[in-house]
């Protein structure tokens, strides 16, 4: 039973990291659309904040799997 919790979690921290990710993908190519000599600045921080995100997700599969 503990097994299926942190899958649970574990799935939950993904999924979550997935919306997250898609988020700032689209507002970053809205901002990219409405201002392309800009497009280097939004890229930049797209990827710090998509980094940012997996790190998160990362640690909350961890801590779902260790919690068993």
């Amino acid at each position: 039973m503990t097994g299926s919790i942190a899958a649970l979690g574990a799935g939950l921290a993904v999924i979550g990291a997935g919306i997250g990710i898609g988020q700032v993908g689209g507002k970053a190519m809205e901002g990219i659309a409405r201002q392309p000599e800009a497009s280097n600045k939004i890229q930049t921080a797209m990827i710090i904040a998509a980094a940012l995100i997996e790190g998160v997700a990362l640690f909350g599969v961890v801590v779902a799997l260790l919690g068993k």
